[in-house]
């Protein structure tokens, strides 16, 4: 009897001194983000307030060249979990569903003795699987008083979206976990996703700054192929003034009328909406006065599109501050890598957009910042090309346990280590599928060079485009054919094939296997999170 007290004793010692070599992984990942949406990033006309991601930057390592692999929503998360692109795992554009039975690094790391959570946006229609807990907005979630998808069923909770997630992460934390495992949390905010709503705390914060203009507002998209004309995501024609810009329909005047602006404005409470238009309304008032249009009206969309833009992010910073505070207090800080990254980049107003979806660099690039105390070297940066590929395979490292074979990426544990690895890749492979709704952007996939030379075909059009990044970083020039780039054309056409070949792409110009409702049962599924309404397939 007392042999067996004493290993049990040690087994339960050893697994605890397990548990806290090991260490924790937070990992934040935000909707929409630019780099020009983080004060850390810097950059032309970047004004972003956000001192906590600042401060991320400061403690750990800033890469400049996080790349994607399909710049969506839906799609770049299925990456994220699986480590394969998404003609390998299932889900090229938003009109798919997500395997959930396929191998995930949650899964996987479950297998390796860490508690799994997820909580906030998750886009992927099945429910999630591989986490001991989850809570999940259902599509594209509300920023007002949201619903959730649980185990347990749906449930509706007061608040702003960006805060509701982070107290139930905090809860989770607190109450929710066995303190004993090292754990892997989730916390996936929709913010700043299209309508760019801001919280109540930070309605006013940009009121007296002029967001600089990006000098491409007015770009004219001449000097590329076909589809930069053919857009629908422009700030001039595509962005709503009711929806978008929280302004009331034409002829609803009344103060504190917006419920006809549109249908997320319903979901306030009296108390919300009071805020909400002694806000937008004086805003509303003067823009009626004004009477713009033209040029002058565009740039008036723009202001007022960075604003919210730059506020709904400022939301995601002070709560993700709210986050690093508690680790700090509890003790947590040194051993928890603190991961933070979005789906994909976004357009604040280059090329006079909104949205993602193209190869262009700033859709192209997402943040990414990590914290690990005693590894990552305080206020470092890293330039090589590193992707959203890869995150599966570091999270897998970090946590000690095996990377799989057939995952494509690579782990980043040696550059985080701020380690030269020779073999790593010197150019980056791209593909985009969703045609034509929404924003009408033509499918096409490309690679992207250290070097800064950038090949992009639109295999539907049979239209090229080739860009040299170094004397031309806004991409206004395309030098596809061109008898001085004649090598450069002819070494990326090849680093392109190689990398089709590398990851399995052989056939791209063919429609992408693609998991359907149907094998999930369809509307009787009972794994689909599912919430009321039509998906936005954004």
């Amino acid at each position: 009897m007392i042999r067996l007290v004493v290993l049990v004793t040690s087994f339960v010692i050893l697994h605890s001194s397990f548990a806290a070599e090991r260490p924790n992984i937070l990992f934040i990942f935000s909707d929409d983000h630019a780099l020009k949406g983080i004060g850390a990033y810097g950059g032309e006309g970047n004004v972003a307030k956000t001192p906590h991601l600042d401060q991320l930057a400061k403690d750990g390592m800033l890469f400049r060249h996080c790349l994607v692999t399909n710049s969506i929503c839906g799609p770049s998360r299925a990456t994220v979990l699986t480590g394969k692109y998404n003609h390998i795992n299932g889900f090229p554009d938003n009109s798919s569903v997500f395997d959930n039975t396929q191998q995930t690094y949650p899964k996987l790391l479950q297998k390796a003795g860490y508690q799994t959570a997820v909580i906030g946006k998750w886009h992927l229609e099945t429910d999630p699987t591989g986490f001991d807990h989850w809570m999940v907005l259902p599509g594209q979630g509300s920023y007002w008083n949201p619903d959730f998808i649980t185990a347990e069923g749906k449930k509706q909770i007061e608040g702003y979206c960006t805060d509701v997630i982070t107290d139930e992460a905090l809860k989770w934390l607190k109450d929710g976990r066995d303190q004993t495992k090292p754990f892997m949390l989730c916390y996936w905010h929709k913010a700043p996703h299209r309508e760019w709503s801001p919280g109540l705390s930070e309605l006013k914060l940009y009121d007296d700054i002029t967001i600089p203009e990006p000098p491409t507002l007015f770009d004219d998209y001449e000097g590329r192929a076909s589809p930069a004309r053919e857009h629908e995501m422009g700030i001039d024609k595509h962005m709503t003034l009711h929806s978008d810009l929280k302004m009331p329909i034409p002829g609803d005047d009344l103060p504190g009328s917006g419920a006809k602006r549109s249908g997320w404005y319903n979901r306030m409470t009296p108390a919300q909406m009071s805020a909400w238009d002694a806000h937008y309304n004086p805003i509303y008032a003067a823009f009626q006065k004004a009477n713009l249009s033209g040029r002058e009206l565009v740039s008036w969309k723009y202001q007022r599109y960075m604003k919210d833009y730059l506020a709904t992010v400022s939301g995601v910073d002070r709560n993700i501050g709210r986050v690093l505070e508690w680790l700090k207090e509890n003790g947590l800080e040194k051993n928890t890598i603190v991961v933070y990254s979005s789906d994909q980049g976004f357009y604040l107003g280059e090329h006079g957009w909104f949205d993602k979806r193209w190869m262009y660099e700033e859709s192209l690039h997402t943040p990414l910042i990590v914290r690990w105390p005693g590894v990552v070297k305080p206020g470092s940066e890293n330039k090589d090309l590193v992707s959203t590929l890869d995150f599966a395979q570091t999270f897998l490292e970090i946590a000690g346990a095996p990377q799989p074979d057939d995952m494509q990426g690579r782990s980043m544990v040696p550059l985080l280590k701020g380690e030269k690895v020779p073999d790593w890749r010197t150019a980056h492979y791209y593909h985009y599928y969703e045609y034509p709704a929404p924003h009408h952007v033509a499918p096409h996939y490309g690679v992207r060079t250290e070097t800064g030379y950038k090949l992009v075909h639109y295999y539907d059009r049979n239209e090229w485009e080739l860009f040299d990044l170094n004397k031309d970083p806004h991409e206004l020039k395309s030098l596809y054919g061109n008898a001085d780039y004649a090598s450069v054309q002819e070494s990326l056409l090849l680093q392109m094939k190689e990398l089709q070949v590398k990851y399995k792409d052989t056939n791209p110009t063919a429609p992408p296997p693609k998991t359907s409702k149907k094998a999930f049962g369809g509307k009787g599924n009972p794994n689909k999170a599912k919430g009321k309404g039509k998906k936005k397939a954004e």
